[in-house]
């Protein structure tokens, strides 16, 4: 399964908590910013993007799996960026 949601990483303890969060599960976790993607478990990766506007979150694993990033993640979630 994939899943894809938005979320706010304008800052250093956003970034690092969401790196936490993408850490707690198995399957794979990519934030994408323009034309890059990096692992979202990295938070070297976090911070080579540009975070100053939201970011897209492709989950690809179980449904499980994309409902624990999402359920973790509401504090963080934007809106969609067109």
């Amino acid at each position: 399964m994939k899943q894809q949601l938005w979320v706010n990483l304008n800052s250093i303890d956003k970034a690092k908590d969401f790196a936490d969060i993408a850490s707690g599960v198995s399957c794979e976790v990519d934030v994408c910013s323009g034309r890059y993607v990096v692992d979202g478990k990295s938070l070297l990766g976090l911070f080579s993007l540009d975070l100053s506007a939201p970011v897209r979150v492709v989950v690809h694993g179980t449904e499980e799996e994309c409902d624990k990033i999402t359920r973790l993640t509401r504090h963080l979630l934007a809106e969609k960026e067109d």
